[in-house]
């Protein structure tokens, strides 16, 4: 190559750097969105719309929550895999959408771990399962001698199936010895509202979403996925407690993006959900929902979802789970 060629070629490069450096700089300059692969009233959405105000104000830029619900998880998630690596179409990622759901569903049309660039995991949230009060027992020694006295008779509701609750509760099921029929719901808001009605006796759910109508009396919780007991359930056992260690397993609530989802884009979200995790009023919102505040890196997130999607296809494999 003649030397004009290779000053030629180091002239583009430069100006394809100065340009990323000022379209860097330039982002966020319009509406950004956040997809929730779920429809309202569920622990996604709920802490979607914790971070999305201060995120905005951290990104000077309004970040819109978007619910596009459907297959557990699986239609919103394949939509935000499918967008344009811009940082303007955002989504929160779940233990159903990267982990359970890909882990059972052999034909999901995304790959959870090499289709999403991870940014953040805003908060790890215990899960719970609870009961309609007309359920005949209201303790976990109670509930599981009532489950094995009636093989069958009672039904499970859950946020779709191949979701985190379907397959917790799977788990569960299988070191419990018990049996009790799925209900896959489109989100966990619709599946909450059945229990509560009472049309469905039981739901293994999240804390943030369950926890208004635990706290009401309109649900009993029985066992909580948790480290330890939580403050605002504290007579209630964790799974580990009972002698079930392997189902004491917390939801994740992150944001990702894309593939090749630019760095400062990821650098720039990361640091306005850190910066809006330092805020006590949102630091509440999210405890007092029962979940807890995590703030980690791009690389610490995509870990945590890799690790969990092995987890859950060692549980799809050994239980010989398949789509309903």
């Amino acid at each position: 190559m003649k030397r004009r060629d290779w000053i030629s070629v180091a002239a583009l490069a430069a100006s394809a750097v100065a340009s990323g450096s000022v379209w860097a700089q330039a982002y966020p300059n319009r509406v950004i969105k956040l997809q929730v692969p779920f429809a309202p009233g569920g622990t996604t959405d709920i802490v979607a719309r914790v971070i999305s105000e201060p995120l905005g104000k951290a990104l000077g830029q309004s970040v819109v929550v978007e619910n596009k619900a459907g297959g557990g998880g699986v239609v919103g998630a394949n939509e935000t895999a499918k967008s344009s690596p811009d940082g303007y179409s955002l989504g929160v990622a779940t233990v159903s959408t990267t982990a359970a759901n890909p882990a059972i569903n052999p034909k999901i049309p995304y790959n959870p771990i090499t289709d999403f660039t991870p940014i953040v995991n805003i908060a790890a949230t215990p899960n719970v399962i609870a009961v309609h009060p007309s359920f005949p027992a209201h303790d976990y020694k109670g509930f599981v001698a009532e489950l094995k006295k009636n093989p069958g008779k009672y039904s499970y509701s859950s946020s779709g199936t191949g979701g985190i609750g379907h397959l917790q509760t799977e788990l569960w099921k299988g070191l419990a010895g018990v049996f009790i029929t799925h209900i896959p719901y489109r989100g966990a808001g619709p599946a909450l509202n059945d229990t509560v009605a009472g049309q469905v006796p039981i739901i293994f759910d999240n804390m943030p979403s369950a926890m208004p109508f635990i706290s009401t009396g309109k649900l009993i919780p029985i066992v909580v996925a948790a480290p330890q007991r939580l403050p605002q359930l504290p007579n209630v056992p964790t799974f580990k407690e009972v002698g079930l260690e392997p189902v004491n397993r917390m939801a994740y609530y992150g944001i990702y993006g894309p593939k090749n989802l630019p760095k400062e884009v990821v650098d720039k979200v990361n640091a306005g959900v850190k910066k809006a995790l330092q805020d006590p009023a949102v630091v509440k919102r999210i405890h007092d929902t029962g979940s807890l505040v995590v703030g980690n890196s791009p690389e610490e997130f995509a870990a945590q979802i890799k690790a969990e999607f092995e987890v859950y296809k060692k549980v799809v494999d050994q239980q010989k789970l398949k789509l309903d």
